[in-house]
Formats: structure tokens, C-alpha cells, sequence
């Protein structure tokens, strides 16, 4: 039973909106292709959780703080007598392990994501200790891309290749589980305790005043142009779009992108730069937005 669904990070919606603006550098293009392609693992791995027997509880990508320190965890299942940890990995190509060190084929060192787990499995005990909870945990790391290989991988370890998901899900299924009060009482407190506090990751520095304006193409990112009264349409890929849809999905990436400053008429129409109407602006907010307060200082949400 899907307890709490997974959903994309505040860090990963201001990204996506900055690379369609191109205003990103390398590394920070980089950083976002990172958590694109994470993200759609995790999702990969969501899948093969639909298979899962009714006796257990499932929570996806929870935020939680112990000791002043903050851990994320991708997937946590929770049945009768255990707790998975589940940490999912997307990575592609060919990787290796030489003295406990993680390296690409190339001999790029990369971070060993087996200490990233059992970081994560010592703040979750401690937590649950705090809570009042003493159920065993079993973590494990997850890869879930087919084009994934590991060299010198040790025999017993917590790890699962794409080729042992469905052997994984099948023993999971073949352990008897009788979720109770308790257990939905725990699901319900770690919600409870997770947080969007995501201050401690690092941003792009950005503002309204120095942002490109404009709005992008939903296809290929490129900057739409007005066609005729009704429609944008963009240059590089012919797509067009109606002026409501595309004006509503540019607000709704202002809203994503400063989530602190206000949807005035003056600023959106500044925002959406193409549209040459201040009427077409204020119809579109006033009705499919509510107006707070009256004249200049009015503003939509």
C-alpha cells in the first residue's frame, strides 16, 4: 500500500526551469541531468514496487532530520517484522570496486554509494529509536538501469542488479506481512516528520531582474513567437501552442521559480514577454486565479 507517493524536488522543478532558459553552466547543467536521471530511476523503481502484496506500506523520498543532520531516503517499505531501506541508483555503463573505492571504467573515482546507505540505515535507527520503534532494518542499494555493470562486486553485499529486481520483489511477496496500527502509526509519523526544508542544497544564483524572459517552447525550450491572437508558435521545432495554455504554464514556472514574489499583472506581463496585451494578461489571471486586494497592489494566487 502506497502511503506517500513520490513527487519531484523543489531543487529539481528550479532546475529544469533555469536549463529551458539557458542561464545554467556546465556544472550546473550537469547537476541537473544528475537528478533528471535519478528521478526517473526512482520512478522505474515505484513501478516494480506495484507488485508488491498488500501487507506492506510504502513511502517514497522522505526528507528527515536526526541529530542536526538531514538524509534522504528514495524508498521505505515497511512490513510486519522489517523495515527496507531501499537507496535507488540509476547509474549506466561500467563501474568497479578496487579497495572499497568506487571507480568508472575510465578511473573517475565516484562517491561509494554503499557508505551513502549505511549512513543513511544509522540516522534512520537512531531515529527510530528515538521514536519508540525497535523493528529490524535491511538496506539495500538498487540499481535499476539495464546498461548498468559492476566489475569485482563482492559476493555478499546489499546490493541489487537490474537482473535481481523481480527476484527481490517475488521474495519480498513470499514473506508473510500483516501490517496493524502500529506499523500505519509509524508510516504516518515519518510523514509527519518529513520536511521541504531544502536550504542546505546549493542554487543557482538568480533573480526576476536578470533571468531571461519569455516563454519557452514546451517541446524544445527554444523561445516561443506570437503567430496570430490566439497562438505562439516556435521557430526552431513549428510547434504552436494557444496563448492561455502557454501563459498559464509560464506562470506556473514564475510560481516554481519565485515562489516569494507575487503574481502581480505588471510582473507577469513582464515574464511573458511575447504577449503585447495587458488585457490578455488580466483575463487569463482573473479567471483562472484569485485577485487579492484591489488596484496596483492587487495581486493573483
Amino acid at each position: 500500500m502506497i502511503i506517500k507517493s513520490r513527487i519531484e524536488s523543489k531543487q529539481l522543478n528550479i532546475l529544469r526551469c533555469l536549463d529551458k532558459r539557458g542561464i545554467l553552466t556546465e556544472k550546473e547543467v550537469s547537476n541537473y541531468h544528475s537528478l533528471e536521471k535519478g528521478f526517473i530511476g526512482e520512478q522505474k523503481f515505484d513501478r516494480w514496487l506495484e507488485g508488491l502484496s498488500e501487507g506492506t506500506l510504502i513511502l517514497s523520498d522522505l526528507l528527515l532530520e536526526c541529530n542536526n543532520t538531514f538524509f534522504q531516503i528514495d524508498s521505505l517499505i515497511i512490513s510486519e517484522t522489517t523495515i527496507y531501506l531501499i537507496e535507488v541508483k540509476n547509474y549506466e555503463g561500467d563501474f568497479l570496486i578496487e579497495k572499497d573505492k568506487w571507480y568508472t571504467v575510465a578511473g573517475a573515482e565516484i562517491k561509494n554509494p554503499l557508505l551513502q546507505l549505511e549512513r543513511c540505515e544509522g540516522l534512520l535507527r537512531k531515529l527510530l529509536h528515538v521514536l519508540g520503534y525497535k523493528i529490524p532494518i535491511e538496506a539495500y542499494l538498487t540499481f535499476v538501469n539495464p546498461e548498468f555493470h559492476l566489475y569485482q562486486a563482492p559476493l555478499k553485499s546489499s546490493i541489487i542488479f537490474p537482473t535481481q529486481l523481480k527476484r527481490f520483489i517475488k521474495k519480498l511477496n513470499m514473506t508473510p506481512s500483516k501490517v496493524t496500527t502500529k506499523h500505519i502509526n509509524l508510516a504516518e509519523k515519518l510523514i509527519s516528520l518529513h520536511t521541504n526544508n531544502y536550504s542546505f542544497i546549493r542554487l543557482p544564483d538568480y533573480n526576476f531582474e536578470n533571468i531571461p524572459k519569455g516563454i519557452t517552447c514546451q517541446y524544445c525550450h527554444s523561445y516561443l513567437n506570437k503567430h496570430d491572437t490566439f497562438t505562439l508558435v516556435c521557430k526552431e521545432c513549428n510547434k504552436k501552442e494557444t496563448v492561455i495554455v502557454a501563459v498559464l504554464r509560464s506562470i506556473e514556472e514564475f510560481k516554481i521559480l519565485f515562489p516569494e514574489k507575487r503574481a502581480t499583472l505588471i510582473t507577469i506581463y513582464d515574464w511573458c514577454k511575447i504577449i503585447d496585451s495587458k488585457k490578455t494578461i488580466k483575463r487569463i489571471l482573473a479567471t483562472n486565479y484569485k485577485q487579492i486586494g484591489h488596484g496596483r497592489s492587487s495581486y493573483y494566487i
